[in-house]
């Protein structure tokens, strides 16, 4: 992750006006495969393993989106903006379908806000976006209705109701709020052994990935929640003040689509933590366990290190 971070760092940024669309042909590429011949884990098929790598394309792919959108709402700024919001649609759509096939519906959630931002920062009117966005929200109970597999509606269910099957469906979410809840002010101790964790009540195969937040409030606290959150808090406003200061659109749209890529994976994974969402089984940036989801991450965040760097570097 740190090696991916310091190359892309140094490299410019402008290298995506070749590199990137061969990454999101290949994003698009393995998520075929992983319907194909991926392993399932969770009732969703989204991992792929090549030999000794074990990733999810659909992390691959959001990053490569991000840089090919970033790249054609550039190139493309005198395009009628219905027609440029129609194709960035789609480019955004092919990989979204293919995710959703597996079903990995939290992956596909990320792209939402990934997409409003970058169309927003891209000069799309005002008025388009407000008419998707209350399209959308007026698509969300057919889509729980007749969208959803029978797992991911239990998921809803228990976020709606977490008092009606507590042993079931609701169980990981309420062992999540007591693991919190009794961390207190400055929680039990790393590796204490009378955490929910240590006993057994968080999914183990989970808690370093999806509940890993709910962890760090129990045996950190209040005090290391909010540290945590006051951490991401900074790097977040670091991106925005690279983004502000950014040579050029391209590099513009690169650090908003990465910050908001960062940001909703923060939002989404403690959300559901703290039963502020339903559980969609997203990571937390830097610190869930995951390989893959990092190197893409630092990969990212070298990107918005390459634009900043190479701010005032003509092309």
């Amino acid at each position: 992750g740190v090696f991916a971070f310091m190359l892309t760092s140094l490299i410019h940024y402008r290298w995506i006006r070749w590199g990137a669309l061969p990454m999101y042909l290949g994003g698009i590429v393995f998520l075929i495969l992983t319907k194909f011949i991926g392993t399932k884990v969770y009732g969703a098929r989204s991992w792929l393993h090549i030999g000794p790598i074990n990733f999810q394309p659909a992390q691959l792919a959001v990053v490569a989106g991000i840089m090919v959108l970033a790249l054609f709402l550039t190139q493309f700024r005198e395009m009628h903006p219905m027609l440029r919001l129609l194709l960035s649609g789609a480019i955004a759509g092919a990989p979204c379908l293919l995710i959703l096939l597996q079903p990995d519906l939290g992956e596909v959630i990320i792209w939402i806000p990934v997409l409003l931002a970058l169309w927003f920062v891209g000069g799309l009117p005002l008025r388009y976006l407000i008419c998707i966005i209350l399209i959308g929200i007026a698509f969300i109970p057919i889509a729980i209705n007749f969208g959803l597999k029978p797992y991911q509606q239990q998921r809803i269910t228990a976020f709606t109701h977490p008092d009606i099957d507590k042993q079931g469906s609701a169980w990981a979410i309420n062992q999540s709020l007591i693991a919190i809840g009794s961390g207190g002010w400055s929680g039990k101790g790393f590796k204490a052994p009378n955490t929910q964790i240590e006993l057994g009540f968080l999914p183990a195969t989970a808690v370093h990935n999806d509940y890993i937040f709910s962890a760090i409030g129990e045996q950190w606290g209040f005090v290391g929640g909010v540290l945590l959150i006051g951490g991401f808090a900074l790097l977040l406003m670091i991106c925005l003040f690279v983004a502000f200061f950014a040579g050029d659109q391209l590099g513009l749209l690169l650090v908003v689509g990465i910050t908001a890529l960062i940001f909703t994976h923060i939002f989404q994974n403690m959300g559901m933590t703290i039963a502020m969402l339903p559980i969609t089984g997203v990571p937390l940036p830097l610190i869930s366990y995951s390989g893959s989801f990092v190197l893409m991450i630092m990969f990212g965040l070298g990107l918005v290190n390459s634009v900043w760097i190479h701010r005032k570097v003509p092309a």
